[in-house]
């Protein structure tokens, strides 16, 4: 399923038929559209570099559209020292994505009319006594918690992200620490990201449904939503199994090293999770799905008011939902969240209106996972849109597939497609399918859609780069050997040999 294909039409009958069961989809849907396919190869050919040149262990992605699975997989390894791979069913540590089941948890209580958004904290947590160091200002509410904006501490009174140990406190500790620790700031002055504040709504969970928390998360929204592969807390059973090896950052010397296993215990609910790409997938389907006067899990109102902007900080740089992260990027709205714990790092992008969600884990510390998640979404989204506003019906997927293998009966672009070294000026040069013709994309790279470039056949073994003003650029000429394998290209009269079929 890795490998690049070398016929275009070969390529898409071979992802088809490729395709995880939880992403099939039946003949004529936006999953066989042949530039979708295209775009999820460019995608995946994208991903893997970029692993190679980050240095992270391992990494597992999905990318879903409505309740389509396009794809998932993963690259790399999930336990180095076993050489295990890294696959769509490898689990990750999800950090602070955890928050957003605990405020889904949560809403669903207010729903039950259990509290109102505008209670105070205290009203419900006789124990919450922390110290109001501006009495003046409005109290500590839930809404407050929910959007970082109550003036509380970033973290509960305990070291818990300290090497070499990370002493997670239990619960009884977060309790006893709450009575000596004070607010930071005025309440709704600043944006003031907490996992104390996440914690507080972990304990409202436990406290109004009468429930241990992970019970009723368990209970009221994992198993309702077919989530089996997420759990509360990091799952010991599955160390050196399932479970990936978490590992640091990089060093001075560009190594990393495995981090020890930990759990998050009375910080759970702000940053405890475990979970899967695909789990992660089928939340963000249950998003799409929940619409009109729907009610599963919560009420369709619930969760537009959830991903709804409550909080702006006073900078116009940080906005937030009830849970959700919430951005703009070239006129569109994104939600979802990110999550960094020792060893791990994740993020879930969705697009709501878009109904598009990319989802991405890896086994290391210090990666700059909303480059990943964006460079997906970049990829393969204009794609499904411009699917979507095509006729969709299997005789119009069926006539752009047989087209565009008509068009490369006299020119197998998959003879070309490879990697290509750029040594030692830079990485490799990878020449892709893309919107049925040929693309070179320079990795490593931090956007993939702007940096491909596409090329237009001249003859032969000959190209010449279609510039951005569409005006033809200098030739691109791939060389044979002897028994007619493309061994490399030249470009401004330079060779770059092919090092990766």
């Amino acid at each position: 399923m890795h490998a690049v294909h070398r016929d275009a039409l070969a390529f898409l009958l071979v992802w088809v038929a490729c395709v995880p069961a939880a992403a099939s989809a039946q003949r004529g849907t936006i999953a066989e559209d042949p530039k979708v396919a295209e775009a999820l190869e460019v995608m995946r050919v994208w991903l893997e570099a970029e692993r190679a040149y980050d240095r992270i262990p391992g990494i597992s992605a999905a990318l879903v559209h409505d309740q389509a699975l396009l794809w998932s997989g993963g690259y790399g390894r999930a336990h180095p020292e076993t050489d295990a791979p890294a696959t769509e069913g490898t689990l990750y540590s999800i950090c602070s994505i955890s928050k957003l089941f605990t405020s889904v948890a949560l809403m669903q209580l207010r729903d039950r009319g259990l509290f109102a958004l505008s209670d105070p904290v205290a009203k419900h947590l006789p124990w919450f006594t922390l110290e109001q160091t501006h009495p003046a200002e409005p109290a500590v509410t839930v809404e407050g918690i929910l959007t970082h904006s109550a003036g509380l501490p970033r973290e509960s009174a305990h070291p818990y992200w300290s090497a070499p140990d990370f002493p997670f406190p239990t619960r009884d500790e977060i309790i006893a620490g709450v009575r000596a620790q004070k607010t930071l700031y005025p309440a709704w002055k600043y944006f003031q990201y907490s996992n104390l504040g996440l914690t507080l709504a972990g304990e409202l969970v436990r406290e109004l449904s009468g429930m241990p928390y992970d019970a009723y998360v368990r209970r009221n929204v994992l198993e309702p939503l077919g989530l089996h592969d997420t759990y509360p807390d990091m799952p010991e059973e599955h160390r050196g199994g399932r479970l990936a090896t978490g590992h640091a950052a990089l060093d001075r010397e560009g190594a990393r090293h495995p981090t020890p296993f930990f759990q998050a215990r009375g910080i759970a609910p702000a940053a405890g999770y475990a979970s899967t790409v695909n789990d992660l997938a089928r939340f963000a389907s249950w998003q799409f799905r929940l619409e009109g006067d729907a009610k599963e899990v919560l009420r369709a109102h619930t969760l537009r008011e959830m991903q709804r902007v409550h909080y702006v900080d006073p900078e116009w740089e940080t906005f937030w939902g009830l849970g959700f992260s919430i951005s703009r990027n070239e006129g569109r709205t994104f939600v979802g969240h990110g999550g960094s714990c020792p060893g791990y790092r994740s993020q879930l992008l969705i697009d709501m209106d878009g109904e598009v969600a990319a989802v991405f884990m890896a086994n290391a510390s210090g990666v700059n996972t909303a480059k990943y998640v964006r460079g997906m979404y970049d990829l393969v989204a204009p794609t499904i849109r411009a699917a979507a506003e095509r006729t969709g019906d299997a005789a119009a997927i069926a006539g752009q597939a047989q087209d565009s293998a008509a068009a490369k009966r006299d020119i197998r672009l998959g003879d070309y497609v490879g990697t290509y070294s750029q040594q030692p000026w830079g990485g490799e040069t990878a020449v892709v399918i893309w919107e049925g013709g040929l693309a070179m994309l320079n990795l490593p790279t931090d956007e993939p859609r702007t940096g491909l470039s596409k090329l237009k056949h001249v003859e032969g073994d000959t190209f010449r780069r279609i510039r951005a003003d569409e005006a033809l650029g200098e030739e691109v000429i791939f060389e044979r050997d002897a028994s007619g394998e493309v061994t490399g290209l030249r470009q401004h009269g330079n060779s770059r040999p092919r090092i990766r079929p």
